[in-house]
């Protein structure tokens, strides 16, 4: 029976993953990242406060480092994509898709980013900091290049890394 209770403190010991640990409770007003300038106000990350008319010159002004440069300094990523049997005819389209999918996501939420993309013994590999990302950005390669297999798995909780693993059928 004693064992049973410590496995369950040590579950509850892991805290899901929450806003507050995207972005720290206390920080009000308006918090700037040190490192690509994203900023966070009323409760998201932005890239530019233009749209934000209520907006006042005495708002307190923080400086951090936002969670996707965090992740991307302490390399760590939310998102893994494994692509193999690549047909050597589309490769160069294939990254062409993956940079510009991503470019886009992070044109709509700085938070969106590819790490990196790099080429392993069976294929490429590419890195996310967001989840959700890597996912859509799976789901559009299969539909974009059709004889794509594919497999996602996601790590046990508390972690929410997700792993993708596409493979083309020849």
């Amino acid at each position: 029976m004693g064992k049973n209770i410590s496995k369950i403190e040590k579950f509850e010991s892991f805290e899901p993953r929450t806003e507050k640990h995207e972005m720290p409770k206390g920080k009000l007003g308006l918090v700037l990242c040190k490192e690509c300038n994203a900023a966070y106000y009323k409760k998201s990350w932005h890239h530019n406060l233009r749209h934000f008319k209520e907006l006042r010159e005495d708002l307190r002004v923080s400086f951090v480092v936002c969670p996707a440069c965090n992740m991307i300094k302490n390399k760590q990523f939310e998102g893994q994509i494994e692509i193999i049997n690549i047909p050597l005819k589309i490769s160069e389209e294939l990254i062409n898709l993956i940079k510009s999918f991503c470019r886009r996501a992070y044109e709509r939420d700085p938070m969106d980013r590819l790490i990196g993309i790099k080429n392993t013994k069976g294929g490429l590999e590419a890195t996310t900091t967001e989840n959700q990302l890597a996912v859509k950005l799976a789901k559009k390669i299969k539909q974009t290049f059709k004889k794509v297999d594919m497999k996602i798995s996601y790590s046990p909780t508390p972690s929410d890394v997700v792993y993708v693993k596409l493979e083309f059928s020849h």
